[in-house]
């Protein structure tokens, strides 16, 4: 007679695929002058412009965060003596429309002129949850198809379900590779696509031959 206790366990992968409905702008304003409040003036200043330009392209003001701000000085090399100072901020701007990404990043360099920095653009899928539970039930359909050819190899049957771990140590996905395109205008964007990953164990009783 054979024990229900006896079991296999295997691994199933799943992935699913979208395309990023968010771009992820992250912009730095930077401005200089002789002392600290010039620079923190200018500084000002120049934000203001990019917000509202920002604003002005449909970027609400939910979706608009400062990431950080600097006030460092400029030393003289030769002199040894403070030259002035810079004064700085970044904001990350989450973008929903991304066919206006373009006209932003031109309005962002009208406002803020030479004192704008973009260090980086990211797309991602701003609700990733059922992106998630696709790649979910793929990873347990792979599973039961994994567990079921190895019963049958070994002459048994498939039974109840036991356990279920979703592997921590798995990567859950990768960031979709954005670029920025350039045109008479405007710079384009080309986001790709994301893709989610889920690695699942899954543990089965094996009932009787």
């Amino acid at each position: 007679m054979t024990s229900m206790t006896d079991h296999i366990e295997v691994v199933g992968t799943g992935t699913a695929v979208a395309t990023p409905d968010v771009v992820v702008l992250d912009v730095r304003v930077s401005t200089e002058a002789d002392d600290v409040a010039g620079a923190l003036g200018a500084l000002t200043d120049r934000l203001d412009g990019a917000m509202q330009a920002a604003a002005d392209h449909g970027v609400a003001a939910a979706d608009r965060r400062t990431t950080g701000m600097g006030l460092v000085p400029r030393w003289h090399p030769e002199r040894q003596r403070t030259d002035g100072f810079t004064a700085s901020q970044s904001v990350r701007l989450r973008v929903r429309d991304r066919d206006r990404l373009g006209d932003l990043v031109a309005a962002l360099a009208g406002a803020a002129g030479d004192a704008l920095g973009i260090d980086g653009v990211t797309a991602e899928v701003a609700d990733p949850g059922p992106l998630r539970e696709r790649a979910r039930a793929a990873a347990f359909a792979d599973a039961w198809a994994r567990a079921g050819q190895y019963a049958g190899l070994a002459g048994r049957h498939l039974g109840p379900v036991l356990r279920v771990t979703e592997e921590t140590g798995e990567p859950g996905g990768h960031a979709p590779q954005v670029r920025l395109a350039a045109a008479e205008t405007a710079p384009g964007v080309e986001t790709g696509s994301t893709e989610i990953a889920v690695v699942a164990r899954v543990r089965f009783a094996l009932g009787p031959a």
